[in-house]
């Protein structure tokens, strides 16, 4: 596979196609560019279909860049009763764990025991031993008080009676649609950012495409399509609504916080019930840093509006933690950064727990519109499988049958991709397939550099810099950085430090430390001139103080 079929279109070159008599009809539009549309726009692809997806931020801009980035059976689910949502998602998570090595993976779990408090031992038991069952693997043990003080450092809740061991997995939520769409559109789909879907066309009470602007002109330009996929997650009521009046999606706000490794060092997943009202928190590693979250709230707020932690979620999350470990209290200046991400739950009554309500999907049909959303970031897959059984009475025969894997086979193995780093070479196979070795070799010369621009110096810059080596604490670097620049719509330093990749989210001063030689890269690559990287730059910091950081202390109500 070439690397230019796998690089994500331009706006403008898309646009500039439809006014030289490109094509307008599709056999699928897909709205949203998160995983549940990056899914659709998968699965249509791989069964040969036209399609299209438009998102109008940037890809994973909502819920599915600001999940808990857990791929999991969903334990609470099981115990709930939820038996075939907890089934279809374990077998889910050991597809992913199978296809995407190095993105998705395994990691040990630790769920305490807390004497005298619901589940006790037997009952924990019970249920790890059903999970695997469905998982179809056999993973579990239970761990002495000894043995889990041994493990996570610091711990001392004198309740504790000990913890059960068993296993689920993590992801970067955002790399994972990113992953998605790169194949999608090796397939022959297209896929762009900041492209706002005005209206959908209705043509004789149906619904017959969308209705775009031109970014150059500013005309309305018409999409047709055989069908039309709403996949914008807690969006969806809104653009419903144009063809049916029903409010399904309850927003539920979960909030976490990211702390330096060095400050909390874990390598498993501590999982314990909030000793205020019982929900479940987890501490685990992503990204070289710690997480703890998770909050479970409605979210009254404005969508439009990024999602952030409020200072009662940090209050809760820091409570939480420093009753498990009290000899190591966390405070505010113990905190890197934080993130929160809506969740498009389908609400069953307002009053109800937002942490008792179901997990799994909709699909609905109005009138030639398709709509999905809930669900869980394991189960895309089958989301998408069903939304497009949804939509076949509209749709043509699939011009081909698509394969059993769902992602495609590496063509380089980490051991010859990285000999001296295999396990660095999985995580660079995981997020990029087919063009991991094209993105570890990227030159660090941008193509399209003027002739009297000083490239010599540029490139002795950045290999000075080694431009193949970790950044910080985190897994990324710079070569990365000049991947998704060049080849990953990035649109804005936003889309490059929050999304593309989370180097603004794990190293400290939202990484700082970075600004000049990210700033050689976008003017290299995206042809910005000075302005524009102050403008760009000006533009990060904001999001990131405003949605990233901390809010500053206020008396606020409990979460």
């Amino acid at each position: 596979m070439s690397v230019s079929s796998s690089s994500f279109p331009g706006r403008n070159d898309f646009f500039d196609g439809l006014r030289n008599g490109g094509p307008s009809e599709w056999d699928v539009i897909v709205i949203g560019g998160g995983i549940t549309g990056a899914g659709v726009l998968r699965e249509a692809s791989r069964r040969g279909y036209r399609c299209l997806l438009l998102e109008q931020q940037d890809f994973t801009w909502g819920t599915s860049s600001r999940s808990s980035k857990m791929i999991h059976g969903g334990l609470r689910y099981l115990a709930s009763g939820d038996w075939a949502l907890t089934r279809d998602s374990l077998q889910e998570r050991e597809r992913l764990l199978d296809e995407v090595p190095g993105l998705v993976e395994r990691i040990d779990y630790y769920l305490t025991l807390v004497r005298h408090q619901w589940p006790g031992r037997w009952a924990v038991w019970f249920l790890l031993t059903a999970y695997d069952i469905l998982a179809r693997i056999n993973d579990r043990q239970f761990c002495s008080v000894a043995s889990l003080k041994a493990r996570f450092s610091g711990l001392d809740n004198d309740k504790i009676s000990g913890a059960y061991r068993y296993t689920d997995a993590m992801t970067d939520d955002s790399r994972l649609v990113l992953r998605l769409l790169q194949e999608s559109i090796a397939n022959g789909a297209s896929a762009l950012n900041y492209t706002q879907v005005k209206d959908l066309f209705i043509d004789n009470d149906e619904v017959c495409g969308v209705i775009v602007q031109d970014p150059k002109t500013d005309a309305l330009v018409t999409l047709r399509a055989a069908s039309v996929v709403s996949a914008t997650g807690a969006w969806a009521d809104r653009l419903r609504n144009r063809v049916n009046s029903e409010t399904r999606i309850r927003p539920l706000r979960g909030s976490h916080l990211v702390i330096p490794a060095a400050r909390i060092p874990v390598s498993d997943v501590f999982t314990f019930f909030h000793p205020v009202d019982r929900r479940g928190v987890y501490v685990y590693p992503w990204e070289g840093c710690t997480v703890i979250g998770t909050t479970d709230l409605d979210h009254a707020e404005d969508l439009d509006i990024e999602a952030s932690i409020s200072q009662a979620e940090i209050d809760y999350l820091c409570a939480g933690y420093n009753n498990q470990f009290p000899s190591q209290p966390l405070t505010r200046e113990d905190i890197v950064s934080s993130w929160a991400g809506v969740r498009p739950v389908i609400g069953s009554e307002r009053s109800k727990d937002p942490s008792k309500e179901r997990r799994d999907h909709a699909i609905w049909s109005d009138k030639g519109l398709i709509t999905a959303s809930g669900g869980k970031l394991t189960t895309f897959r089958l989301i998408a499988i069903d939304v497009l059984n949804a939509a076949s009475e509209r749709l043509p025969s699939a011009p081909r049958i698509a394969e059993e894997r769902f992602f495609d086979a590496p063509i380089i193995s980490p051991e010859a991709l990285l000999p001296s780093a295999p396990a660095r070479a999985q995580v660079l196979i995981g997020r990029y397939g087919q063009c991991a070795e094209s993105v570890l070799n990227i030159s660090h010369r941008a193509s399209g550099l003027k002739d009297d621009a000083p490239a010599a110096s540029n490139e002795a810059t950045e290999t000075a810099e080694d431009p193949r080596a970790l950044l910080g604490t985190s897994t990324y670097s710079l070569v990365e950085c000049r991947w998704a620049a060049r080849h990953e719509a990035v649109e804005h330093l936003d889309d490059l430090l929050l999304r593309r990749t989370r180097l603004g989210m794990v190293l400290p001063d939202a990484g700082a430390q970075l600004f000049p030689s990210l700033q050689r890269i976008c003017q290299q690559e995206l042809g910005w001139d000075a302005a524009r990287w102050e403008t760009e730059l000006q533009r990060y910091l904001s999001i990131y103080q405003r949605f990233y950081s901390l809010p500053e202390p206020r008396n606020d109500t409990a979460a």
